[in-house]
């Protein structure tokens, strides 16, 4: 529904070599009884970056996706015309923030730098925000993506990219704050589905990049009382967008997603 391109310089997620992924990664982020060949051990005094999540009432912190790369530990990879390359090492680490207290804040720590021979380094944080149920839009209805971010911590590019989100560029530690709205698709085409997304100002994530922070907060505001509504087309065809159907009633069938500066003029006009 919300086309992302894989830029060809990063690499996928899905293809984990050098990975161990532990279930839950409780947050001093100790891989030593985690794998028996230590592939990531924290190195002493390596640093270490903060990222809190200040979850709204029926959301969920979503795992955080931890990716790693190392010059130390190249990858062999091979050209179109069967000449052979070697690019950074990757390690992608799956973490589960955790709660602090009984507040609504979900946070991890990272450690920056790995020990051992290939010296790992935080590259990049995927994280963001997700229904924890969704029984209060009826039946059948999944949970969907959105309220996404992306922050990284060098000059690579990450694994998910938009060619039309732009990155934003941030000295120091980082401070994160949205509105978003719920979002219900009703889908036919490849069978019938309803999901439950969270549409915010950009795509489905939002890009960050952040060389020096030790703190990165993630704030997102959901006005639940102004859901937006769309049901797509039963037949595939160019020009065919889904119906949309707007908190005030109105309805418009010119894009794929909602528009964000409607949703907010629609809810900034209604409080006046």
């Amino acid at each position: 529904m919300i086309a992302l391109w894989m830029i060809p310089t990063s690499l996928p997620e899905r293809r984990q070599p050098v990975t161990q992924t532990c279930g839950v990664l409780l947050l001093l982020f100790s891989l030593n009884g985690c794998a028996q060949n230590q592939t990531f051990t924290p190195a002493p005094d390596g640093g270490q970056v903060s990222i809190t999540v200040k979850v709204p009432q029926n959301l969920a912190a979503e795992p955080m996706r931890v990716m790693y790369r190392s010059e130390k530990c190249p990858i062999k990879r091979s050209g179109p015309d069967w000449s052979t390359y070697e690019e950074d090492g990757y390690l992608s680490i799956t973490v589960h923030p955790l709660q602090q207290g009984q507040s609504d804040l979900y946070e991890a720590k990272l450690p920056i730098n790995g020990s051992g021979t290939c010296q790992w380094r935080l590259s990049n944080v995927t994280f963001g925000v997700t229904y924890a149920s969704t029984t209060h839009f009826g039946e059948n209805v999944k949970a969907g993506s959105g309220g996404g971010v992306i922050v990284m911590f060098d000059q690579r590019l990450p694994q998910r990219r938009s060619v039309f989100q732009p990155t934003i560029e941030v000295s120091g530690d980082v401070l994160i704050k949205g509105d978003y709205y719920p979002w219900i698709t009703e889908q036919f085409i490849g069978g019938h589905e309803l999901l439950a997304w969270i549409v915010g100002e950009g795509e489905m994530y939002s890009y960050y990049r952040a060389l020096s922070a030790k703190r990165v907060t993630f704030e997102p505001v959901l006005h639940a009382d102004y859901v937006v509504y769309s049901v797509e087309s039963k037949v595939q065809k160019v020009g065919n967008y889904p119906l949309i159907t707007y908190p005030d009633g109105s309805t418009a069938a010119t894009g794929h997603k909602p528009k964000f500066k409607k949703l907010q003029t629609i809810r900034l006009g209604q409080s006046q």
